[in-house]
């Protein structure tokens, strides 16, 4: 097994801190990982990519990843720039982060009927736990639930590796996005309002709890 995943984002949104927490996420997982950036002009807004390898197997190339499995895109305007699409193929994932509803972000695809799109407004997330637009680790919980490449225990070890010294508040409020972008996708978490009852009630995976 080797799957490749390509980020697209701009200096400041976190592309490159966002490829290595994917890569320790594999790694706890026990898997071989390689992760490296590729910069244009290197400042704040300007394109950034980075690159990451998943396999098995120890991995022996180096170049950059021409044909993601997974393309994951930090800034919506990207999908502008015929470039994001290279590569991209049948049963490919892409996650986006953008505040356009789904029939916004689908047209995009349209020539890729074979590619399954993931988009949510991972910057409004952020800004309600981190209270900035930092995107990385929300991305990386959708990545999480999407790909079950490895599980949200890899991606808390990954957080608390990589942001250890901005502070454990820091590190909390991380965790916390990633798995409240985890929960975004996954069925067994989503809050339902039951026809004729006045409660809300939350579906988990083993039961029901109400709150009247």
């Amino acid at each position: 097994m080797l799957k490749e995943i390509r980020i697209h984002g701009r200096g400041g949104q976190g592309a490159v801190t966002l490829g290595e927490m994917i890569a320790l996420s594999a790694y706890y997982n026990d898997k071989k990982v390689q992760a490296f950036p590729s910069f244009g002009v290197e400042r704040r807004g300007a394109p950034a990519e980075s690159y990451i390898r998943i396999s098995d197997r120890e991995i022996y190339r180096r170049d950059h990843i021409r044909n993601p499995d997974y393309l994951i895109i930090l800034d919506s305007t990207f999908l502008k720039s015929d470039i994001i699409y290279d590569g991209l193929d049948k049963g490919d994932i892409v996650f986006v982060n953008s505040a356009k509803g789904a029939g916004d972000i689908d047209k995009y695809f349209a020539t890729y009927p074979d590619v399954r799109v993931m988009a949510f407004d991972a910057a409004s997330l952020a800004m309600e736990v981190l209270g900035k637009p930092i995107v990385n680790t929300a991305m990386l919980g959708a990545f999480t639930y999407g790909t079950k490449l490895f599980g949200m225990k890899d991606v808390e070890r990954a957080i608390k590796k990589k942001l250890t010294e901005k502070g454990e508040d820091i590190v909390a409020k991380n965790i916390e996005l990633a798995q409240k972008a985890y929960d975004h996708f996954d069925p067994h978490k989503q809050f339902l309002v039951v026809p004729g009852e006045q409660e809300l009630m939350v579906v988990g995976e083993d039961k029901m709890l109400v709150d009247s």
